[in-house]
This record gives C-alpha cells, structure tokens and sequence, in this order.
C-alpha cells in the first residue's frame, strides 16, 4: 500500500453518531399539551392499575417534571388520586383513578388506545432526519472492503460501490441470477448497519393529533454500544437529572430493511389501527437514516410501473407524503439509499425518465474462470474440504464451455451437494472429480 492510501487508512474512523436530543424541561419543550399528556396518563393507569408516579413517567419516557402538572390537574379534577408514598415527594405517590377518571379514561381509549412512550412532535422528528442522513456518510476502500470480505469482488466494482454509498442516492444492481446481487446489496446494508454509525428515532410522534409508530424491534436493533443499561434507582436518576437525553429516542445501528417479491403499494403507505385508532409508520419509512433493499425488484405482485411511479418524487425531492385517515397529507423525509436488485433487464422495467432519477447502476456479469476459482476455493474452505483443480476443470470442460454460463452460486450449491453426499456415505468430507460428477449430474441435468 502507498503512503497516500496509508494516511488515508490512519484518518479514517467510523462515523460518529449524531447528537442525542435533549430531554425537555416543560410540556412546551416536549411539545406537547397538558390535555394530551394527561390522557396517556389516563390511559396508562386505565390499563396498568395503581402506579407510581416515577414508573409514569417511566412509562411515558418523560422526565417527571414535565408529568408533575398534568398529574396535579387530574388529581384537582378529582380524577386520579393518591393511595400512599414516601418521603420523596410525589414521584413516589401511587396514583390510581377514581370513578370519575375511569370514566375519563375510558373516553380517552376511545379516542386512542396508545400507552407507551409520548411521542415526539413531527417537526422534531424531521428536524433530527436532516442531522443523520445518509448523503456524505464518511466510506473509504478499507472500510468498504470488510463488509465484503466473503465476496470475490473485482476492484471497479468497489470503485462503483464506494461513490453510490457516499451520495446516498438510489442504485441500481442488475445482472443475471445467482451471481451476488443480493449479497452485494446486503453487504451494502452491513456497511451502513455497522460502520455508518447510528442514528436516533422516536418510539413514536405526532402530527396533527394523530399518532404515528415509529420504533419496530423486529426491524430495528438499539445501538448499546456506548450506552449504560439503566435499571431502577439509576433511571430514577436520570428523569431527574437536568441536561440528559430525551428517552423518547432510541438510538440505532442505521436500518437496514429489506423486502422482495412481498412487497405491494399497501406497504408503503401507513398503516391504521381501526381498533386502537393509531397508526404504525410504512416499511420503507422506517429505513429513514440507512438502506431500504427492494431485492427481486420486478417479481411483485405490483407492477414495476406503478411501484416506481409511487418513488419518482420521493427518489428527485428527498421526501415524501404521508396520508392519515382524515385525508390530510403530511411531509415526511425521505432520507434513505435506496437499493433496487433485479435478475431482469432495467430497460424491460423502468424508462429512460425513472432510469435517469437512479444515480447509480452497477451491472453484475458472471464470473471470469480465475473468479470462478477463487469462489470455488472459498466454498470449499467454508465447508471444511479440500480445494481440487480437476473439479472445477470438469465442470468447464462439461458444462461451462459448451454454453452454460457459470453462476458464482453453482459453487456453493454443488458443493454443499458434495458435502451431503459424503455425509449420507458416512465417509469424512472431501472433493474428488468423481464426486462433482456426481453431484453436478443431480444438480445441472435439468438445465441440459
């Protein structure tokens, strides 16, 4: 390696996280109303039972503070009351509702069933998008190349990579099947999931009075890396404590969501709770601040007209709209690198006014026979077996010169086929000539 690249290497770190948002001091701060703070707080004693007034605040990821007042007013409202405590103060009050604050309570259901975390108002949540977005994420060759280290990858393909990831635009994979696209795009997605830094989201927010989910567990993995895991006394503190952050966020490994064949125009607008009268972000709005991967793109049941018809202002403007119940349409960020991986033709899927909205088009080709080798070779490291030349020999000489084109995953699916016939054989795990004959007759035939 040069100096230059050596100094480079030597600068380079990993991108910081951004700054965590601050915990508010007021209902005003936290932009919120007393009334609506004072119905979760309803709403969460309606379905909880007698509580105290730190596990509340707690519940509702709010220092006390700023749950003192709505507390106080239900209780002159004779709606909640107070069963005992300590010397502390209130926040170690159990409150629990009268027959009056049930009834409020109830009413309150009604309107919204939501207990959890408050939200945070929409303007915050864009507000924090446009400090963590993916445009300008730092992305140097040796950073890239970890992420990629079980690919056999030329160097141009790392010089099309690299810039695509750093402009935070759309790109567009495509080439015949079975010779890395997906994993490329995935590799992509561990990059930025693991290098790219972390970024903070809401539980939820609001907008217009409705509340909008945000934070999914199933998709989203909380970056605890720099963070103490705080548990009773400790998180009694930190509600207390002035200057700490806003635990209505969760901070992130930038997201990386991934969807394929599954995908239709539902998905991406949001989804409503007719029962609790809330509503959870899109799919592809929960990637904001990372990767959204539409893997087998053309193979939905959705046409790909209309699906990319649905991102041609989103891809050109960096936002998009979200539509509640009402008919009112709000703006939202769209703040994500978009990745679209296809086995087809792009010139068969899209025309030249989307085409020209993707920033990057990376094409993928089947291996060259020294690729080819080296991918073989991984493969029988990956399985415990030995590497042997006349193998992949007999596979050009049979299959690859007579017009079959090499797939980078005829390698592993021929081998983990050697792997199983030995182990049907109960005989150690090996490769010979003979049994990649045997084993690319069973799995090749069929494309004679």
């Amino acid at each position: 390696m040069s100096n230059s690249r050596l100094a480079v290497a030597a600068e380079w770190e990993p991108n910081p996280p951004p700054e965590a948002p601050a915990a508010p001091d007021s209902l005003k701060e936290a932009g919120l109303s007393a009334g609506f703070v004072g119905d979760m707080l309803l709403r969460a004693l309606y379905t909880r039972g007698t509580m105290l007034g730190r596990d509340l605040a707690l519940l509702l990821c709010l220092p006390f503070k700023v749950v003192r007042d709505p507390l106080r007013f239900l209780k002159d409202e004779k709606c909640i009351q107070v069963d005992g405590g300590d010397l502390v103060g209130e926040v170690s009050y159990k409150f629990s509702l009268t027959d009056l604050g049930r009834k409020r309570a109830q009413e309150a259901m009604e309107q919204c069933a939501y207990v959890g975390p408050a939200p945070v108002p929409l303007e915050d949540y864009v507000e924090q998008c446009y400090r963590q977005t993916v445009t300008g994420l730092q992305c140097y060759p040796e950073a890239l190349r970890a992420p990629f280290s079980h690919l056999v990858l030329k160097e141009e393909m790392f010089t099309a990579l690299g810039p695509a990831i750093i402009s935070g635009r759309s790109v567009f994979i495509y080439g015949p099947p079975g010779n890395g696209k997906t994993a490329m795009a995935r590799a992509i997605g561990d990059f930025m999931n693991t290098t790219g830094g972390s970024v903070y989201i809401p539980y939820a927010f609001v907008a217009d009075g409705n509340i909008i989910t945000v934070f999914d567990p199933s998709l989203h993995v909380v970056d605890d890396t720099a963070a103490e895991v705080e548990e009773g006394d400790a998180a009694v503190r930190r509600l207390l404590t002035a200057g700490a952050a806003d635990q209505r966020w969760v901070r992130i490994r930038r997201p990386v969501i991934v969807t394929g064949g599954e995908l239709n125009l539902s998905m991406l607008d949001l989804r409503y709770n007719a029962e609790a009268n809330f509503y959870q972000a899109p799919i592809h709005f929960k990637a904001n601040g990372g990767v959204f991967l539409i893997d087998d793109f053309g193979r939905q049941l959705v046409s790909p007209k209309e699906l990319l018809n649905r991102w041609i202002l989103p891809l050109e403007d960096r936002h998009d709209f979200l539509t509640v119940a009402s008919g009112k349409k709000f703006q939202v960020p769209f703040e994500q690198l978009i990745i679209f991986s296809t086995n087809l033709d792009p010139k068969d899927l899209v025309d030249d006014a989307f085409l020209r909205r993707i920033r990057h088009k990376v094409g993928i080709t089947a291996p060259t026979r020294d690729v080819y080798e080296k991918i073989f070779a991984g493969q029988c490291k990956r399985l415990g077996m030995n590497f042997d030349p006349a193998a992949v020999g007999y596979l050009y000489e049979r299959y690859y010169d007579r017009g079959r084109t090499p797939r980078a995953s005829d390698c592993r699916d021929l081998l983990e086929t050697v792997q199983s016939i030995c182990r049907y054989r109960r005989q150690p795990v090996h490769l010979t000539r003979d049994l990649i004959v045997e084993a690319s007759a069973s799995f090749i035939a069929e494309f004679q």
